[in-house]
């Protein structure tokens, strides 16, 4: 395990902080009188095992090959995962291993499903627990799309190269001085949305937890009713203006600090992001218009519309009974998600853009079987390699959702709970679809079963597929 040491030596400084962040909420405890030993004892436990990685592993070469880059990217999920789990474990509230895990997995892929049913008699630690992992499933996805998956080739995201010399051998050198430049962008987005917020009528607490999970497209909420609960537009107006925030490409801020003032309006990228609400917006606004409901505003459809498609997964109405189209427009923008380099899930508009530009050049190869096409992505031209990449995630994308569908339907969940379930899941969205799962329901109802598959879901959607894949082929270690 020698060639590994790296790995294990950055998994025991990830659970060394988030130990150290375990710590928060016995602070939320104190002041809400609410102290038990669940955090103290969870954060005790996370960074002994941390220490152990950290020591035992001092004499790593800091370096990161292709394979231990991969191994570096699943176990940081899943380790983060199960001691995240630990607090709610500890608890007074009897959460299962099953639960806790879920729960747990849910806020670090800043998915938002949820198992508890009864978010307003929950403690402020747990409440503050649930943000916090979120908000650093956030800023981990952010650093590891930039830095470690553009080198991996996973899916396409080779496209977001910093630079087209780096190595692996570069990946931690590099990665250090971009994460501190993306934390402090996203500490201060995070910092004024709660300013947003607690101006717009939110106490403290409910600020600075929403304003981690609205950042961190994640979506769990202190409330039932999510940010319907509040019943303010001027906080609805907030999350809308912080999720799209969250949902654009971490590199695009970078590039404009540095100068490029025109960055945000020149990017393909964001252009498709806004056409795609826009587009969606209008279509699900005549339909409803023509549909004679007056269960809908102006105002639920936009906040909707955005909080679906960028994986946030907050709501303020209840979409489920805006028709069976709605539903399947709801479903289809699952599937879209935000930009890549962004907290946001799904597919990824760049994906869609070439798949896009894909199939116009073989209709134009048809219509013109002598002309000669040069397929480009924002005026760079595209090879054969990147664009098979992009098909084989695609394609693999559609294959493991209907796996799990169709496992989800073996353990006895319905037709719409078992589609909108695994869509939920690998789209790192939060709340499905139907009475169970839909806007007013939770996962607590799910079967043991169920709630396993869809946490493979969750980390296989939020690690781009073919980083969790690639583990299991004998081949790759091989090589």
């Amino acid at each position: 395990m020698s060639n590994y040491k790296t790995v294990f030596f950055t998994l025991g400084i990830l659970q060394i902080i988030l130990g150290l962040f375990m710590i928060v909420p016995i602070l939320a405890q104190f002041i809400y009188k609410e102290v038990d030993s669940s955090f103290f004892g969870a954060s005790i436990v996370t960074i002994i095992f941390g220490t152990l990685f950290f020591l035992s592993n001092l004499d790593h070469d800091k370096k990161l090959n292709l394979q231990q880059a991969f191994l570096l990217t699943a176990l940081s999920w899943l380790s983060i995962a199960i001691f995240g789990s630990l607090p709610f474990v500890f608890s007074d509230i009897n959460f299962s291993f099953t639960n806790a895990f879920f729960e747990s997995m849910s806020g670090i892929t800043t998915t938002g499903s949820t198992i508890i049913s009864n978010l307003d008699e929950m403690p402020k630690g747990i409440l503050l627990w649930r943000a916090l992992l979120q908000w650093l499933g956030g800023i981990g996805i952010i650093i590891m799309a930039i830095t470690l998956m553009p080198i991996m080739n996973v899916g396409g995201m080779q496209l977001f190269k910093i630079s087209n010399n780096d190595s692996s051998e570069k990946i931690l050198p590099k990665s250090k001085e971009i994460a501190m430049r993306l934390i402090y962008i996203y500490s201060g987005l995070t910092t004024l949305c709660a300013m947003f917020y607690f101006i717009f009528g939110m106490s403290l607490f409910d600020s600075i937890t929403h304003s981690m999970t609205t950042i961190a497209t994640g979506g769990f909420s202190n409330y039932n009713e999510s940010i319907g609960y509040f019943n303010s537009s001027y906080i609805e107006i907030s999350a809308i203006i912080f999720i799209l925030l969250g949902s654009l490409p971490f590199i695009v801020y970078i590039k404009f600090i540095n100068g490029n003032k025109m960055i945000f309006f020149n990017d393909i990228q964001i252009q498709t992001f806004f056409k795609v609400i826009l587009g969606s917006i209008i279509i699900l606004s005549i339909y409803l218009a023509f549909s004679n409901l007056d269960t809908f505003s102006f105002m639920a459809i936009i906040f909707n519309i955005i909080s679906i498609l960028t994986g946030t997964g907050y709501v303020n109405a209840q979409f489920d009974n805006w028709g069976s189209f709605s539903l399947v427009l709801f479903l289809i923008l699952m599937f879209i998600g935000g930009c890549a380099g962004s907290t946001t899930c799904g597919i990824k508009i760049f994906r869609i853009q070439i798949l896009y530009s894909f199939i116009i050049n073989s209709l134009k190869k048809m219509i013109y079987p002598k002309g000669i096409f040069v397929l480009k992505y924002d005026q760079n031209p595209i090879d054969n390699k990147f664009i098979s990449s992009i098909i084989s995630f695609i394609y693999m994308y559609l294959i493991i959702f209907f796996f799990i569908t169709a496992l989800l339907s073996i353990t006895g969940l319905d037709f719409i709970t078992s589609i909108s379930g695994a869509a939920t899941a690998i789209s790192n969205v939060g709340p499905g679809l139907g009475s169970i799962i839909g806007p007013n329901g939770d996962f607590s109802s799910l079967p043991d079963a169920s709630k396993w598959i869809l946490s493979v879901g969750m980390i296989l959607g939020r690690l781009e597929l073919f980083a969790i894949l690639v583990l299991f082929l004998p081949s790759f270690w091989r090589n």
